[in-house]
């Protein structure tokens, strides 16, 4: 398999997963809104009503948001190193271990939220993160 396919792998990957988090979000959101007889209303503050869901529905939400924030940068810095041509073993193995740190994290933080291990984890998943960055900066700066 060409390498730039096995770096792209690890991005479509995440991106699924995050798809996973999405339907899981709305799958536990909605029926505890029924539940609640929540009415939504458009002038109260954003994020007032979720805010009244009970924890273990708003942990989900909460996930998916994380996973549309600093994967952003993995998804950019992985897509500089494809059109790089720097498709090293290395960055395959940082991008795969970033996805499953990002995957942990999130079933850590869906089911039981124990906020230092989800620190540790996102934390950990940095160092995946520094190698493909610095990966790219030696490949477009060389």
């Amino acid at each position: 398999m060409e390498a730039s396919t096995q770096l792209i792998q690890p991005v479509v990957a995440l991106v699924m997963w995050s798809a996973v988090m999405w339907v899981w979000m709305y799958a536990t959101r909605i029926p505890a809104i029924f539940a609640m007889k929540l009415e939504m209303d458009s002038d109260a503050p954003s994020g007032v009503q979720m805010s009244l869901l009970p924890p273990k529905v708003r942990w989900k939400a909460d996930n998916y948001n994380h996973l549309m924030e600093q994967p952003t940068v993995f998804y950019a810095i992985v897509l500089s190193l494809v059109f790089l041509g720097a498709n090293s073993e290395l960055s395959i193995y940082a991008a795969w271990t970033y996805v499953g740190l990002r995957v942990v994290h999130s079933l850590l933080q869906a089911l039981v939220n124990k906020i230092e291990l989800r620190f540790a984890i996102f934390f950990l998943s940095n160092v995946p993160l520094a190698v493909l960055t610095f990966n790219a900066a030696v490949a477009a700066f060389s």
